[in-house]
């Protein structure tokens, strides 16, 4: 089965609006039985808890519901479970690189799949002001779409 992961510091803002995103365009596009989604951060200390409160009302604006999402920690095992592993900017990627060393599934950078050079980042609106959350989830928006186009091809 094909699994994407998406990878971000804390897990409560980015990879959990690319998570919410995906799952609501893997909807849209009839395919949510057919790709598993999950999302994880490279740091421990929001384990358990939910997406940040101005990342959930921004989402929800756009009608994507990340309340039961919950944040958790990368695991050496999910480079053996997603096929698919997406980290948000270079610093989680690095991390995840040294994480998956001698696994299956490497991490690649989210916004790779629709950039390239410049802007490859998808920036941590959490110390930011609101405009922040509608940019990440803009980013995210389109990268979800260039990933299930993509997806749709192996399935």
């Amino acid at each position: 089965m094909t699994s994407v992961l998406f990878v971000c510091l804390g897990n409560i803002c980015r990879s959990p609006a690319a998570h919410g995103v995906f799952l609501n365009q893997l909807a849209t596009a009839g395919l949510t039985q057919a790709i598993e989604v999950d999302s994880a951060g490279t740091g421990s200390w929001h384990i358990g808890c939910p997406p940040d409160e101005r990342m959930t009302a921004a989402a929800a604006q756009r009608g994507v519901d990340l309340s039961p999402l919950r944040a958790r920690k990368v695991i050496p095992e999910d480079f053996d479970r997603y096929t698919h592993i997406f980290a948000m900017d270079l610093q989680n990627l690095a991390t995840m690189q040294q994480l998956a060393s001698g696994k299956c599934y490497q991490p690649q950078l989210f916004l790779d799949l629709i950039a390239s050079g410049e802007n490859r980042e998808v920036p941590d609106p959490y110390y930011g002001g609101d405009e922040g959350f509608e940019t990440v989830l803009d980013m995210v928006d389109a990268a979800c779409a260039a990933l299930i186009s993509r997806l749709r091809k192996q399935i």
